[in-house]
């Protein structure tokens, strides 16, 4: 296991961040816009939401570059710039963080699909390599690859983040299969652990996908299939279309109530996917003791 990650779990429950993109709508980002461009337009935005998370209590928080490899920018006109744009996402994050927070830098799914032939595995590699190693140097403290659904192309991911030397982290979504315990591609939470655990992973884990209300029998199939720690960031419920736009209904404080549920189910990293907000950890942040009533206003 990586240093850091050690001292982490050494440390006890760590306390993550929340939703970055349902934060941008609300901030203006349009149907359609590309959010790890406003990195280079909006960069006073984008540090509004890192700064408001990390003044809710998070100790980890993210960067606004989930959709900065090359394949994902090509589809808006930004291939050429995956270097400018995974630096800023960092250098704002480090800003907003001040010292306060460790900055893990997220990277999401290509868009292409390796098993319809979209994208052959060297281009997904050498892209996953571009942007690590410009995350890297920009001075990110871990990697994280996010919402994925495909365990062939996030182990790709983590091969080409290895070579950074930093920590990496997988977190699948598990929204798929009758019980909806399963990724889009059909990975159980087991064979996940077990493919990502033999090629390196350093955290493993599951967000988005369902609201919280699912996240703990989730967990503990995760936390018996490996002995890595755990990275869990749950939804605030399924969205609801009003007014043709997704609104989530779980509250922060009915959000934190699984916060014991989910720390005895085996997660080692806690926070929260689409819907929620600083509030939601500000709760997490109070259901774990560490804060007074004054700090849930």
């Amino acid at each position: 296991m990586h240093t850091l990650i050690q001292q982490f779990v050494t440390q006890g429950l760590t306390l993550t961040d929340g939703a970055w993109g349902t934060e941008f709508q609300a901030r203006g980002l349009e149907a359609g816009e590309c959010p790890d461009v406003w990195n280079l337009t909006h960069p006073e935005r984008v540090e509004q939401v890192a700064r408001a998370y990390v003044e809710a209590g998070s100790q980890v928080i993210l960067t606004n570059t989930f959709q900065a490899n090359r394949l994902a920018l090509a589809g808006h006109g930004h291939a050429s710039q995956v270097d400018e744009i995974n630096r800023r996402g960092v250098e704002i994050s480090q800003r907003a963080a001040a010292g306060r927070a460790y900055v893990f830098a997220s990277l999401g799914p290509s868009g292409k699909l390796l098993m319809m032939g979209e994208v052959s595995e060297e281009d997904l590699r050498a892209a996953y390599t571009e942007q690590t190693q410009a995350l890297a140097r920009a001075g990110a403290d871990a990697l994280i690859f996010e919402t994925m659904s495909d365990l062939a192309e996030a182990k790709v991911g983590v091969q080409a983040a290895r070579a950074t030397g930093l920590p990496v982290i997988v977190s699948l979504a598990f929204d798929s299969g009758k019980n909806h315990d399963r990724t889009m591609m059909g990975v159980t939470p087991e064979e996940a652990a077990a493919e990502l655990t033999a090629v390196g992973a350093d955290v493993i884990g599951a967000n988005c996908g369902q609201g919280i209300e699912s996240y703990a029998p989730l967990t503990k199939r995760l936390h018996d299939a490996t002995g890595l720690p755990l990275w869990i960031k749950p939804n605030a419920g399924l969205p609801e279309l009003v007014d043709g736009r997704a609104q989530y209904k779980t509250t922060p404080e009915e959000f934190a109530r699984h916060t014991a549920a989910l720390v005895a189910a085996g997660a080692s990293f806690l926070g929260g996917c689409c819907g929620t907000n600083p509030d939601f950890i500000r709760a997490l942040h109070f259901a774990l003791g560490r804060g007074s009533a004054a700090d849930r206003t």
